[in-house]
């Protein structure tokens, strides 16, 4: 059965900010797996990246995070869809800092997804057909059992095969486990000097399937050494000196490292074996995998460089590090299995290796020139990216990338041709070309009318007017006399205080209190409307205005959003306790999964609240009714379920923290034209999601979708980016 891909994200909390280059560092692994150096994202992981059907990227012109929560109601697919969200720095310059430095895009290759340098590079299906690669494995991708060597290629390349005759008294791994295509892979690297005996180890490295390095040894030979080798094996006889490990040693450690079906990994494998005295029945030889003609191999460092990205045993260092070429090699034998042989073939390394030899020479003969001759051809040369841009990247590997987007849109600066001018059009254009290309960006717009900075300023000061009001709530009569700290304390338990005042224009005293999060605000609402504080019956509502009308119905949708599945809210917590003593109290509910404490963004300091989060959804119902006069440290706790507990609670203590600085008059004028558009605006949001979502569900199953609110950043104003994203599964949403 087919592997589906699989995203997860510690998109919790304080950890939901991500860069621009984080963001690059997703989509470049995604679209490349480990091929150009591409590696893991650190803030989140891709499980069997080379399953991904494709990747399409999303982009919305000129919104921010603010757009996405004002139109939060109007956004009815995204908030469902999409499971993972983090906050985005604004950038002058979005979709260059998607492409990375340097990109070559051509006006074809924008608007009708072709490449450049592919057509020059990659061959021809019908000249694949002769590639040494196709003719060993055929095109079809395969598991790693079709890529071992046989017992007969075994022996003709001279590995130390059981019952040999000249393999007496080798050890053997008693690895008889039957392979199979999940069977763990280990890169193997040793490094050997001259002895009177012959070759001896003297380093021995073993990696595993994620590159973590579990040996790296000195050996000390048997016999004396006739030859350090130093420049290539790096070691001295000052290195030796202290050595006590020898050969049986190493022999014992390895066979209790492997697995008993354990896959072992290296190039020119048998020499490392040989020297080892070591028998394994199940090996990848990278030097024949990447099969050549008549019988030739690739070097290690050349593959390396060619395939991965990456530059090993430099000229700068003393000698191989057995470690690294290990997981080189490893690292090789992973990309073979998952692009298949057709896509390795597709890299015509032979053609990579001429160009080099050919560079080589060339760099040789400028060595002899005189210097000035050198300067002036330098000044005659454009300038050398020093850094390959992500668009190159894919072309190199035969993938197609896509640029849709409006024509009165600017691309990075980059000329465009037969570009739609509607989202309407690139919707179409999008369903007709997403399914030819492996990598997309689909660009959609407002429109210029809507995104005008004076319209941002009033849109800013509306959002921030109607999240003031839903933290805000009002609470009494009181008695004349009443106790004002009994009543900061009682609603204090419901979660941090930003502000409390007494309402004097009222026949009796009321309280207005402002919260710092969301959930605090309806926590006391639900639990302390009709309740006694202060020897008063209270009643405790949100203001009347007409900003808060629809609020009933937008605590609902953010309880349903994905985002919050699995989180409740705790709040009456002592602020003395640290996280480590909340995980202790915490630690008896089933399924816990993460704790998050707030904390003040400028002083530093925990509220006294908290959010839980769990791996299943009814574990946090279970929590709920578990915590329910719950008692800790002498502090009674409070709970609901979560409305803000991602990177939301960030965003509204942001917004809440922030002053409008726009004069009153010029202000009102910004409303006013904004409340004639603002209607239109709802309309074309809608319009907007609807769009993705017939997009979305157009994608084949394991793409990975990522939807971008760039941010806005300008002389006017600088608002915070949103990202969403995730891989959709057979259920049509973005799952974890």
């Amino acid at each position: 059965q087919e592997k589906s891909s699989r995203l997860s994200a510690a998109l919790f909390g304080e950890d939901c900010e991500i860069s621009r280059d984080q963001l690059y560092e997703l989509l470049k692994y995604a679209a490349l797996g480990k091929c150009h150096n591409a590696t893991q994202p650190s803030w989140c992981r891709i499980y069997h990246q080379s399953h991904l059907a494709g990747v399409v990227v999303i982009v919305l012109h000129e919104m921010s995070q603010l757009h996405f929560y004002k139109f939060y109601l109007q956004f009815k697919h995204l908030r469902r869809a999409f499971r993972h969200r983090f906050t985005l720095t604004p950038s002058a310059n979005f979709l260059a800092s998607l492409y990375g430095e340097g990109a070559n895009l051509k006006p074809q290759n924008i608007a009708q997804g072709l490449t450049s340098t592919s057509s020059e590079c990659i061959p021809k299906s019908s000249d694949l057909q002769h590639d040494p690669i196709i003719r060993k494995y055929g095109e079809k991708k395969r598991g790693l059992t079709s890529y071992t060597l046989t017992l007969e290629e075994q022996k003709k390349n001279d590995y130390p095969i059981k019952g040999s005759p000249g393999c007496k008294g080798y050890i053997y791994t008693e690895c008889d486990q039957q392979r199979t295509d999940s069977s763990p892979l280990f890169g193997l690297d040793c490094e050997m000097c001259l002895t009177a005996k012959g070759n001896e180890v003297t380093r021995v490295s073993l990696v595993d399937a994620e590159g973590q390095c579990l040996l790296n040894e000195l050996v000390k030979p048997e016999s004396t050494v006739v030859n350090y080798r130093t420049r290539f094996s790096g070691i001295t006889k000052k290195m030796l000196l202290p050595v006590k490990t020898r050969l049986p040693d190493i022999q014992t450690r390895l066979k209790k490292m492997l697995p008993h079906d354990a896959v072992l990994v290296g190039h020119s494998l048998n020499a490392d074996l040989q020297a080892l005295e070591m028998i394994h029945p199940s090996v990848i030889d990278t030097s024949l995998l990447f099969a050549r003609n008549e019988g030739r191999r690739f070097k290690l460092k050349f593959l390396a460089k060619a395939v991965l990205g990456k530059e090993i045993q430099c000229e700068q260092k003393l000698g191989h590090d057995p470690a690294e070429d290990a997981r080189a090699a490893l690292e090789l034998a992973q990309f073979f299995i998952e692009q298949g042989p057709a896509k390795v073939a597709e890299l015509n390394l032979e053609m990579l290796l001429t160009t080099e030899k050919l560079a080589e020479v060339s760099q040789n003969k400028a060595a002899f020139q005189p210097q000035e001759c050198r300067v002036q051809k330098q000044l005659n040369e454009p300038p050398h990216l020093s850094k390959p841009c992500f668009l190159d990247c894919l072309q190199v590997t035969g993938q197609k990338p896509l640029l849709l987007g409006r024509q009165d849109l600017d691309f990075s600066g980059l000329r465009q041709s037969n570009l739609s001018t509607s989202n309407k059009q690139i919707l179409q254009r999008a369903l007709e070309d997403v399914p030819l290309s492996t990598f997309s960006i689909i660009q959609f717009s407002l429109g210029p009318e809507y995104i005008a900075s004076h319209l941002l300023a009033g849109l800013c000061e509306k959002v921030r007017s109607k999240l003031t009001d839903m933290l805000t709530i009002y609470a009494g009569p009181f008695e004349e006399s009443f106790c004002l700290k009994s009543v900061k304390k009682e609603f204090g338990r419901c979660g941090p205080i930003q502000s409390l005042t007494v309402v004097t224009e009222t026949y009796q005293p009321y309280v207005c209190i402002q919260y710092e999060v969301l959930e605090a605000a309806q926590l006391a609402v639900e639990s302390l409307n009709g309740a006694e504080v202060a020897g008063s019956c209270i009643k405790v509502q949100r203001p009347v205005t007409a900003a808060v009308l629809d609020c009933d119905v937008l605590i609902k949708e953010l309880e349903l959003d994905v985002e919050n599945e699995g989180v409740i809210y705790v709040a009456g917590l002592k602020k003395s306790l640290t996280e480590m003593d909340l995980q202790e109290e915490f630690s008896q509910l089933k399924d816990l999964e993460t704790l998050f404490l707030p904390k003040d963004l400028q002083s530093g300091k925990h509220r006294n609240c908290c959010f839980l989060k769990f791996q299943k959804s009814q574990s946090a119902v279970d929590a709920l009714e578990v915590i329910k006069g719950w008692t800790v440290k002498g502090s009674k706790l409070r709970s609901r379920h979560a409305l803000a507990s991602g990177h939301l609670w960030r965003w509204i203590w942001q917004m809440n923290h922030s002053n409008g600085k726009q004069g009153g008059n010029i202000l009102y004028e910004k409303m006013e034209q904004l409340s004639d558009s603002e209607q239109d605006l709802r309309k074309k949001v809608k319009k907007l999601d609807q769009h993705i979502k017939k997009l979305y569900r157009s994608l084949q199953n394991n793409t990975l979708c990522v939807v971008l609110f760039p941010g806005v950043n300008s002389t006017h104003g600088s608002q915070s980016g949103l990202g969403l994203m995730g891989i959709k599964d057979d259920g049509g949403r973005s799952g974890c």
